[in-house]
């Protein structure tokens, strides 16, 4: 018996028939036949999914077309459609900036679900309050971890929880509530009520709500058009019934047309004890009638069972009634009795509430754990780039983590060798995360990596929130460098829910870098071995966490082998990309960039200390001029005698013409030192400090010690001391706040008796004192003040005068000092200024090299000349005399064989073959033990 006929109102679509490219369809003999025009008939059939009960076996396109998406059909241009050519080109045709605008509105319209997220997130960034909190904690631990889609539940609760955000926060606008009184004080305060609720009173205060309210609307427009919206995810029940049914369906599927047609007939016989569904499946007909049966049948049975419970009442009753009388129970113990009825309902109701609520997340998480089908990804090393970013934020603003450090800065924080308090906490604490990740990404178990995202979710969403404030004592939306940190912390929690969705990979062969052989790959892999630790760490939790038979030793030594291999085999596929003929020369561009290069980094290499100290302090060097210049002048080993300092108004800077002006009064001279000297200074290097002669304190002594000082003056060995004192901006750069030196010079008799008169009080003149003050000084940055022996090679004399005065019944002395004569420039406004008594110093300072690079300048010449070059130079010279030693592992022609033996290494590992890991491990070794064997193996495949 044949299949049955297809019913002629059954047509085929028209733009159906144009995609196979038929002329026309004809049905002929129950059988849906293409007529073509030739006499040859080809009976094909329409072929659907549940056709296969209908008898039909011919399929109506080839295999290949079967194979191939309506998508990839319309790019390969297997068939023509006259409307589609005609929109391809009419939007050709567009101007670009209008396909540029469609292009990314087909953006927005196939990410909305992403963009619904991203404005949520922003949302909350901005606001950082209690009111959209919840939505980004949803997100991280429900609609991210739904699958396939979060569900039409959480978008309606996302939708109806942003309408009541927005109504609260419009009630509480009103001027009236205390808390919006005034509004400038507590706008900045982090633990004010309404700020952590988020209805405080502020301009734009649903802005941000409006456009989430709007996403959310786009989205759900999104989802209606593709008629995903009412789609929900079936029950357990429902997905046991539809493979019950499916199986039924296969079952009748074979049974032949006869048979089921009695089969059919059959089912009108069932019982009320079938499953109705499948009533309604088989015999639609009989589905109202049915109902209506079992219905009757239970009100019946309902209506009996009562009349049965009032007759068994009522004879209970009666002979409660015919017994004795009995205790009666008090109002009290009858209110105690309901009252206990009432706490064992509201107990059940509770206990009925939260069952009902924790049920759904325990299924949905037990799902999550253990999903029906895997598609399984790696985006391991995308959530270790956004926690390395963290911590990298973490590190260069640790500021925004801490109280009162605005201004501080991890390295001079460091080079105080203090470490912060917050800094600490909040770099271990990141630290910890990674290693806990990558411990979960090596033993693949999704549940330890859900219960480490709801716990970095809450964990991380408290602190921000609700401790940072209050430790900043600024609100989180007025923390730039927090809201940085959050929001990639946000990205590590979007691929964080898309791992666990998705489930680990089963095998993890080697380092995500080694996955293709080029330039790009070779240089971050040469990149990522240069950072201290990281690759010893890598592989001992690789180790740790890896089941293996491998020793640690044997495991590194795995490792380190896979590693040079991997290299060799980047330079060998850079070799057949760019082969170089037999028996040509190199090119020079090759010889000069190369060589060249080399050549000018070896130079730079040796120069180097001498070109940085001058290029630092020439061209980067920053200006450090003084802040106090102060001369003492001390008598003996006695107290100072003299005593006075410079500042403010009192250090005069010169301009250029007044440089130029001294440069040519030491040119006339024969002086060749003090053209060179002055020459590496510039105008604003040059400070004239001017000294008033007078004292600026009192001298006060003794009785006994002026007749200890006239003694001294007696003899044969007495000596006057001058000291001056340079401060200088410490932060700019100096080694030394302070520059400071003295110069000592033996009085001769005839000075010394001058001095006596003057202390007797017999003379008034003053007193030369010869070789004691320095003209020009030398300002260094670190704690030496030098005589510029360049332009003066000898101290100049200077005049000494004790001054009396008569104040009461008290005598008070001071002393007066004078220059010898002026300074090769006149800086004093008049006539009477410049004979006025002072000192002009000359204090020529060095320039300093700036904060960023004193950690190289701290060194000098001669440091930098055995820390850096020494060391660098030993590398070097390892590198070009170590070449012979490592012939055998470093020239190998073809390295494919082993590459693929470190890689069943892997294999089998992760497989859980671990006799086999032991066998392919000691084939590794004794590849590398025998030369022989090593040769055979690296051969090119040709030969």
């Amino acid at each position: 018996m044949g299949p049955p006929p297809i019913p002629r109102t059954a047509r085929v679509p028209p733009s159906y028939s144009k995609a196979v490219s038929f002329d026309r369809l004809s049905t002929s003999s129950g059988r849906l036949s293409v007529s073509s025009d030739t006499d040859d008939e080809k009976r094909l059939m329409i072929m659907t999914p549940d056709s296969r009960s209908d008898g039909l076996d011919e399929p109506l396109l080839p295999s290949t077309t079967l194979e191939l998406t309506a998508s990839e059909l319309l790019l390969n241009k297997m068939f023509y459609d006259e409307e589609l050519e005609g929109s391809e080109k009419f939007y050709n045709s567009q101007p670009q900036l209008l396909q540029l605008c469609y292009a990314i509105y087909n953006i927005l319209v196939a990410q909305s679900e992403m963009v619904c997220y991203l404005v949520i997130i922003l949302n909350h960034m901005i606001s950082a309050s209690l009111a959209t909190l919840i939505l980004p904690v949803l997100i991280f631990l429900w609609a991210m971890l739904s699958v396939p889609r979060p569900s039409k539940r959480f978008w309606m609760i996302a939708i109806i929880y942003t309408e009541v955000t927005i109504v609260i926060k419009y009630f509480f606008q009103f001027s009236f509530f205390p808390f919006n009184q005034d509004i400038s004080q507590t706008a900045k305060r982090p633990y004010y009520p309404p700020n952590i609720i988020g209805v405080e009173k502020k301009d734009g205060y649903v802005l941000y709500d409006l456009l989430q309210l709007l996403a959310l609307f786009f989205h759900r427009s999104i989802l209606k058009c593709h008629g995903l919206w009412d789609e929900e995810a079936p029950s357990e029940t429902q997905k046991d019934s539809l493979h019950k049914d499916e199986s039924e369906d296969e079952e009748q599927a074979l049974i032949p047309p006869q048979d089921r047609m009695g089969s059919a007939q059959s089912l009108k016989s069932i019982n009320l004890a079938t499953s109705l569904e499948s009533v309604q499946v088989c015999l639609p007909e009989h589905r109202t009638y049915q109902r209506r049966k079992s219905s009757g049948t239970n009100s019946h049975i309902s209506r009996r069972t009562s009349r049965s419970i009032q007759g068994s009442t009522s004879t209970r009753s009666s002979r409660r009634s015919s017994m004795p009388s009995v205790h009666r129970k008090t109002r009290k113990e009858l209110l105690l009795e309901k009252l206990k009825e009432q706490l064992i309902k509201a107990k059940a109701f509770i206990i009925k509430k939260t069952l009902e609520i924790y049920r759904p997340i325990r299924q949905f998480f037990y799902n999550l754990i253990h999903p029906e089908y895997s598609a399984v990804t790696d985006v391991y090393v995308l959530m270790f780039l956004a926690d390395t970013v963290d911590f990298i934020i973490t590190v260069f603003g640790f500021t925004a983590f801490g109280k009162n450090s605005g201004s501080a800065d991890i390295t001079s924080s460091l080079s105080e060798d203090q470490v912060p308090g917050a800094f600490l906490v909040m770099v271990l604490i990141q630290f910890s995360t990674m290693i806990v990740d990558r411990a979960l990404y090596l033993r693949k178990t999704v549940l330890g990596k859900v219960i480490f995202q709801v716990i970095l979710v809450f964990g991380i969403h408290f602190w921000m929130f609700f401790i940072l404030p209050g430790v900043t004592e600024r609100r989180f939306n007025q923390n730039k460098v927090a809201q940085i940190w959050y929001f990639v912390k946000c990205i590590y929690f979007g691929l964080s829910a898309y791992q666990i969705r998705c489930g680990y990979p089963t095998r993890v062969l080697g380092n995500f870098l080694t996955k293709s052989y080029n330039y790009v790959n070779l240089f971050l892999f040469q990149g990522f071995r240069l950072v201290p630790f990281l690759m010893e760490l890598r592989a001992v939790m690789d180790w740790v966490w890896t089941d293996t038979t491998l020793s640690l030793s044997s495991w590194i030594c795995v490792e380190d082998i896979y590693a040079h291999i991997f290299i060799l085999k980047c330079w060998r596929e850079s070799e057949k990309r760019y082969p170089q003929p037999r028996g040509q020369k190199k090119k020079k561009v090759v010889k000069y960039g190369m060589g060249g290069m080399i050549v000018m980094v070896l130079i730079c290499i040796v120069w180097f200390p001498l070109l940085f100290m001058s290029l630092v302090k020439s061209v980067a060097g920053v200006i450090n001029t003084p802040l106090d210049v102060s001369v003492t002048i001390t008598l003996g080993g006695l107290q100072p005698i003299f005593t006075m300092s410079a500042q403010q108004h009192h250090l005069k800077n010169i301009t250029s013409n007044k440089f130029a002006e001294l440069k040519k009064k030491f040119a006339s001279t024969t002086n060749t030192d003090a053209g060179n000297f002055l020459e590496t200074y510039t105008y604003e290097d040059l400070t004239i400090a001017v000294l008033e002669g007078s004292s600026s304190s009192i001298w006060t002594i003794s009785e006994p010690g002026m007749k200890n000082l006239i003694k001294d003056l007696n003899s044969t060995d007495f000596s006057i001391t001058m000291s001056w004192n340079i401060q200088r901006n410490l932060s700019l750069g100096a080694k030394s706040e302070f520059s400071s030196q003295k110069h000592t010079t033996k009085l001769n008799m005839s000075v010394q008796d001058k001095l006596q008169d003057l202390l007797d009080g017999t003379s008034t003149d003053s007193v030369v004192i010869p070789n004691i003050f320095p003209r020009y000084v030398r300002a260094r940055s670190s704690s030496e003040a030098n005589l510029a022996k360049q332009l003066d090679r000898e101290y100049e004399d200077i005049f000494l005068n004790l001054k009396r005065s008569k104040v009461g019944d008290q005598t008070q002395l001071w002393w007066v000092v004078n220059q010898s004569r002026p300074g090769k420039l006149n800086i004093s406004k008049s006539v009477q200024a410049s004979q006025k008594d002072k000192l002009e110093l000359y204090v020529f300072s060095d320039k300093v090299s700036p904060p960023s690079l004193g950690f190289l300048a701290g060194y000098g010449i001669m440091g930098l000349y055995t820390t850096v070059v020494l060391v660098i130079g030993k590398f070097v010279r390892e590198f070009f005399s170590g070449i012979s030693h490592t012939i055998m592992f470093e020239e190998l022609p073809c390295v494919d064989r082993i590459l693929k033996l470190c890689t069943d290494i892997f294999l089998v590992r992760e497989t859980g073959e671990l006799d086999l890991e032991e066998d392919l491990y000691s084939k590794l070794i004794f590849l590398y033990r025998s030369p022989e064997t090593m040769i055979k193996w690296t051969r090119e495949k040709d030969e």
